[in-house]
């Protein structure tokens, strides 16, 4: 089984939804179940409605999770097995305070060494625990030998007990810290295979040792993907408009389009151009670089536009407000002047808006309006260009101007023969 594991705190970002579809093609090549888990523990940070936003956000991926879990609900669980380990010594209770862990830290910094738990509640006696009445979390006590484990991504990994430390596995509020949570929970779903971001490359250890000290022996294999860079060659963040796929859908670029472009980020592929269908032909995690991705907004474009061209022209014209095969290609012929419905999107609304009724072609507009109410419907753009010429004795600019402003309501744009075969059957609601 394969999950994805967001958390309902932030905005979904193109990082999460690379994560997302990756597992989804991996867990359908495998014929395994693909799960989600919305990782609500930290209850502080969760934002209402975040997690339904993010379920509909796959949705409109073709992300279909074959069930869907919440890990708060999984509370007494995580409970048990802290106390399971309480029980068989393999963790113990720490009393240290927020202060006094802080001096640590301050002190480590000052020294220029790594922080490391000083472990002074380990060596507390059960006489002295008993007797400690202060608030306490649980601390799983640090490996005696290193751990490693191959990564699909990255290859050989190794992390020596002392990088791992005796870290706290539940809060003084008895709520699991995420690592602890996290390695529960993927034992609990019986996870084969965990696909993340390389951001948690150092949180893998933790969750095998977690793992480890509760006796589970199934294998799990691991792919970290590496990071993605913005085009200024830095870590995407927040601060990237681009990193937020909310903003990338208000742009007017397709799932489709998107999916395409973050499955060729760093990868290998025999085509460049593909569906999610297609992908899971050939997908193979082996062929991801190890080394960080750049994001390139106009690679982006280029791919978007490639599939406005693809997609079925019915489905296109919704975009924009119809249900007509025709309106779909009358949009794919402004494919070289924009590349989003956001960009094609105001094009399309100059046609059918009201045009100005005033300027240098006012007088030769009004004709030709009067003109085509009266004319009969003509098939090709020649022949509908013949009749207005000979009724309104209308040639050279002064025709096609005023004919392309009355048209298009711009006096730029596709040549009026490409366009004529899709906006004839709306010539009256045009030039109202």
């Amino acid at each position: 089984m394969l999950r994805f594991a967001p958390s309902p705190t932030e905005d979904m970002h193109i990082g999460n939804l690379r994560v997302a579809i990756f597992n989804y093609i991996v867990a359908k090549q495998r014929q395994e179940r693909f799960i989600v888990r919305m990782e609500d523990s930290d209850k502080e940070r969760n934002i209402e409605g975040k997690d339904r936003e993010i379920l509909d956000i796959l949705q409109l991926f073709s992300l279909h999770p074959d069930d869907v879990y919440y890990q708060s609900h999984n509370l007494t669980i995580h409970q048990h097995m802290a106390i399971k380990l309480l029980e068989e010594r393999k963790a113990f209770a720490c009393f240290c305070t927020p202060e006094e862990l802080e001096a640590e830290r301050e002190a480590a910094n000052a020294g220029k060494k790594a922080y490391r738990y000083s472990g002074t509640c380990e060596r507390l006696s059960d006489a002295e625990v008993l007797a400690n009445e202060r608030p306490f979390t649980v601390r799983l006590k640090k490996p005696d030998k290193p751990v490693e484990f191959e990564d699909l991504i990255k290859g050989r990994q190794c992390f020596a007990p002392e990088e791992i430390d005796s870290f706290v596995i539940m809060r003084a509020d008895k709520r699991p810290t995420y690592n602890f949570a996290c390695a529960v929970d993927d034992m609990i779903h019986d996870i084969t295979l965990v696909i993340r971001g390389e951001d948690h490359l150092n949180d893998t250890p933790k969750q095998i040792h977690v793992r480890d000290r509760l006796g589970y022996d199934k294998a799990m294999a691991y792919a970290h993907l590496p990071i993605i860079l913005n085009e200024s060659g830095k870590k995407m963040s927040k601060r990237d408009e681009a990193s937020s796929v909310k903003w990338l859908l208000e742009e007017g670029f397709l799932p489709e389009a998107i999916a395409n472009y973050l499955i060729l980020l760093g990868n290998k592929t025999p085509e460049e151009i593909f569906t999610m269908e297609e992908a899971m032909e050939w997908f193979d995690l082996a062929k991801i670089s190890s080394a960080p991705a750049r994001f390139d907004l106009d690679k982006l474009r280029f791919v978007n536009r490639e599939h406005m061209k693809r997609i079925d022209s019915k489905e296109l014209s919704r975009a924009f407000g119809f249900a007509d095969t025709s309106i779909g290609e009358l949009v794919k012929c402004y494919l070289e002047e924009g590349s989003t419905i956001k960009e094609i999107k105001p094009k399309i609304e100059a046609i059918f808006s009201a045009k100005p009724d005033s300027g240098e072609w006012h007088e030769q507009m009004e004709k030709l309006r009067e003109a085509i109410k009266h004319a009969p419907r003509y098939e090709t753009f020649d022949e509908f260009k013949s009749h207005l010429m000979e009724s309104t004795g209308l040639e050279g600019k002064h025709f096609f101007k005023p004919i392309r402003l009355l048209l298009t309501g711009s006096e730029h744009g596709p040549e009026l023969s490409h366009l004529y075969p899709y906006i004839k059957s709306y010539l009256m609601e045009i030039v109202k």
